[in-house]
């Protein structure tokens, strides 16, 4: 794993974050929307989707709820899946 010069490793290589992207793809489709429809929504380029939803991008929060809202879901019941998963 990728280590900062803090040595904590960068959350793009763990576990979660993986989990994370899987969620929100799986969101995404269960939904019935493409990655250009949402990133129509969130007004940025369908890459911005597929970076986040290949594991490639972090999300801030501010992003995440936006994510969630252009997917509509409860970005707090997607954190409560998410959060059920990891532990």
């Amino acid at each position: 794993m990728a280590r900062t010069a803090r040595g904590l490793t960068k959350s793009l290589h763990l576990p979660e974050h993986r989990a994370l992207c899987d969620l929100l793809t799986k969101t995404r489709r269960k939904a019935g929307l493409t990655q250009q429809i949402v990133a129509k929504r969130l007004k940025r380029p369908q890459s911005f989707v597929a970076k986040y939803e290949g594991g490639e991008r972090r999300l801030d929060l501010i992003e995440f709820i936006a994510v969630a809202e252009a997917l509509a879901a409860d970005p707090v019941k997607l954190l409560r899946a998410f959060l059920k998963h990891i532990r």
